[in-house]
């Protein structure tokens, strides 16, 4: 195998300004695997906030195959599947021709810790690999909310993460499960996937849930929207004593929220869930490597391949992005393939 060998890896010069860079990816050093990528997923929520400079310049990276910074350019993106190339000193559980994930950039050729690579299970489509980070997240906000045998649950945003979320939840034992989404081919997705009710996130939503909870409103909701006024709508949705798990990532976009009247006498509690940590009362029986073994587990138990709307060369990223960010009503996951 040459000791280096070309990639083609693309940046963010600036906001909306995606470009290619020619880069050389040597030999895997200790704990280091090279891949070759077959696809790789651009993220709707945190992805595009980087995309449109939405993210404090300052902010530390969080990963260690991301490079430049949040001010620009910036080599970003954390859901890439491919085949391992080779592997280096210390690396025991991946060899070369195995199917992987990797919270990696999109490029064309890869050089990864081992510890940010995870091995496909056998026969799953490698391109649907790309969705091991959702359903990891999707995976600690079911955890996070702690629903309970029969509760009823409302989501609100139906792109990946929340159909993810609304999926899961059917296997969790929620006993009714609503999706709201402005765009109706969303809901429809949703119903088509198992989700309960789909409803359009409109100024009737409160009286919807509540007539479908016998006045009571539900008992937990998930903000995965990344929309102010969704956050605002879940809070007013869950019944006394509810739950809003606030899963969304906002970035420098400000928020504000009425929390003199329900909010408060109601009791409503809010948590953030963020899959960067364990919650702490699962820690004792919870940890990194458990989580990921459920998601691998999980993977052939999901509707993957219908989540996918569009698969893109990795040539025409640029139109990739434009698509996601200016007609999002068009797209759920949008997939770059690097083909050969």
């Amino acid at each position: 195998m040459a000791d280096s060998m070309a990639t083609r890896a693309l940046w963010l010069t600036r906001p909306r300004e995606p470009t290619f860079r020619d880069e050389q990816v040597g030999l895997p050093g200790d704990g280091e695997v090279r891949i070759r990528a077959v696809a790789s997923a651009i993220s709707q929520g945190t992805e595009m906030l980087v995309y449109r400079g939405q993210v404090p310049a300052g902010m530390a990276l969080d990963l260690p195959t991301l490079a430049g910074s949040f001010s620009f350019p910036i080599k970003y993106g954390y859901a890439l599947s491919g085949e391992v190339i080779d592997v280096g000193d210390g690396v025991v559980d991946l060899s070369p021709g195995d199917p992987v994930f990797a919270l990696h950039p999109h490029q064309s050729i890869a050089l990864a810790p081992a510890d940010v690579v995870t091995r496909l299970p056998g026969g799953l489509d490698p391109t649907q690999g790309v969705f091991v980070a959702n359903v990891e997240t999707a995976l600690n906000v079911i955890h996070d909310a702690g629903i309970r045998l029969g509760e009823v649950v409302v989501v609100f945003g139906l792109g990946t993460v929340g159909l993810l979320i609304c999926q899961l939840l059917g296997l969790s034992g929620a006993g009714l499960v609503i999706g709201v989404d402005p765009i109706a081919a969303r809901r429809d997705l949703a119903e088509r996937l198992g989700t309960d009710v789909a409803l359009p996130a409109d100024n009737d939503l409160v009286r919807q849930v509540k007539e479908l909870t016998g006045g009571r409103g539900a008992d937990v909701a998930i903000e995965v929207s990344g929309a102010g006024v969704a956050l605002q709508q879940a809070i007013d949705v869950v019944a006394v004593e509810g739950t809003v798990v606030v899963a969304s990532w906002y970035g420098t976009k400000p928020v504000t929220l009425t929390l003199g009247e329900h909010f408060h006498r109601g009791r409503v509690r809010l948590r953030s869930s963020q899959v960067g940590r364990i919650a702490p009362e699962q820690s004792a029986r919870w940890d990194y490597r458990r989580r990921m073994a459920t998601v691998i587990d999980l993977l052939p138990r999901l509707h993957l391949g219908e989540l996918i709307t569009h698969r893109i060369p990795f040539a025409e990223a640029a139109a990739a992005y434009r698509r996601v960010d200016e007609r999002p009503e068009e797209v759920v996951q949008v997939v770059l393939e690097y083909g050969e």
